[in-house]
């Protein structure tokens, strides 16, 4: 998920009463395995509520990212910014599960035969969900798909298409309808399979690095490479290396393309009646595909569409109340959304691994968990991510000093 911004006047209310319902229904997802775990067997056919969540997350990055970057009009700064908001907390919360892991108190992920050293520049790059690399924690499977989407729009930057998003977001949901109608599918990780997951993490690593330093120099010829090749890079990682059938992951990043497209048509640069019909194709090639692909072990299509429209349908009704007063209790949770996102699963595996899940559901504990986490998070968002966002902004205008 995106962090918000900091400073009320970089706010957007509604934005933010979007994260902060989305970052409640996840936990909830994530914290029903323990505390509900029968009551969460019967929804989740009906409404898959962690995809619910993270596609308005993903609407919502996709709506303010591409505006960062265009009214900063500088990749370096906007790199600045996007990585001292995400990788502060992004840090704690790692660290505090390997300590964790090492006191007894949770228990990490296992990776199998890859090094340690390869799984930690897997995360350090956070693309370590398209590396072949299983996630320290689940819900960081999400920000690599973040960071692809940030690297797609600064390539689009850079060679001056940045502002065909609806032409973009209706290519890529017309290919994932394409695909899945014509049975194109690869197996979770294929091209980690094909060449190796220490071999691709290396090279996706210093392809990553090259392209960010380039993208960021003074040269136009540069920032040209720079950009192509870390959107290229992001694009095939996507496509190619994902745990998500490849009709998900192309949905995903149309899904973040018609956010930016409804900003567009908002600032009056393409016309609503433009966006409506993006928002409409790519709604329907996104329920289509899930039809397609049908039911599977891990897959429940009425428990997807059902949540993919619900997600469509509030990001519109946010939209349609921007302009009204947004209560304080909701902008409150948005601002601390990316904290509710990253800690609630240390949490729960601290829980797991001292009290067990419930072997029957337990309501009052699972509010309990709520009242435990949401104070934590207002600590984490005040200590942790506002001075990591605070020395972001001094950086950038180091950088923009002559």
């Amino acid at each position: 998920m995106e962090p918000p911004p900091s400073g009320s006047a970089a706010r957007l209310g509604w934005l933010d009463a979007l994260r902060g319902i989305a970052a409640l229904v996840v936990v909830f997802d994530h914290s029903s395995y323990t505390f509900l775990a029968d009551f969460r067997r019967e929804l989740m056919p009906q409404f898959s509520t962690s995809r619910y969540g993270i596609m308005v997350f993903f609407l919502v990055s996709g709506y303010i990212v591409p505006a960062s970057l265009e009214r900063r009009g500088c990749v370096r700064t906007f790199w600045i910014g996007r990585l001292s908001r995400v990788y502060p907390l992004w840090a704690a919360v790692v660290t505090a599960l390997l300590a964790a892991d090492l006191l007894g108190l949770a228990q990490s992920r296992d990776f199998g035969q890859q090094s340690a050293v390869m799984v930690a520049v897997a995360h350090a790059t956070m693309l370590q969900e398209l590396l072949g690399t299983p996630n320290l924690l689940l819900v960081l499977w999400t920000l690599s798909y973040e960071m692809a989407f940030y690297l797609l729009v600064v390539a689009l930057f850079t060679v001056r298409l940045h502002r065909r998003s609806a032409a973009i977001a209706l290519l890529l949901a017309v290919l994932a309808a394409v695909s899945v109608t014509a049975g194109v599918a690869l197996p979770p990780s294929a091209l980690s399979g094909l060449v190796g997951t220490g071999p691709l993490i290396a090279f996706a690593s210093i392809a990553m690095a090259v392209a960010l330093c380039c993208a960021s120099a003074t040269s136009p010829v540069l920032r040209v490479f720079g950009g192509v090749s870390g959107g290229v890079s992001a694009l095939v990682l996507v496509l190619c290396n994902g745990t998500v059938p490849l009709w998900e992951g192309l949905v995903i990043l149309a899904v973040m393309f018609l956010g930016t497209a409804v900003h567009r048509a908002e600032k009056g640069q393409i016309s609503r009646r433009c966006v409506a019909g993006t928002a409409v194709v790519v709604v329907a090639c996104a329920v289509g595909s899930a039809y397609r692909y049908g039911d599977g072990d891990h897959f429940t299509r009425r428990g997807w569409i059902v949540a993919f429209l619900s997600a469509v349908l509030t990001f519109g009704a946010g939209l349609a109340a921007r302009h009204r007063r947004i209560p304080r209790l909701l902008s409150g949770l948005g601002t601390i959304s990316y904290s509710v996102y990253l800690t609630h699963p240390l949490l729960l595996a601290v829980i797991d691994s001292t009290a067990g899940r419930r072997r029957q559901d337990d309501p009052v504990l699972e509010v309990a968990f709520f009242v435990v986490l949401l104070p934590l998070c207002v600590l984490t968002h005040r200590y942790v991510e506002v001075p990591g966002q605070a020395l972001g902004r001094r950086l950038a205008r180091r950088v923009r000093s002559p």
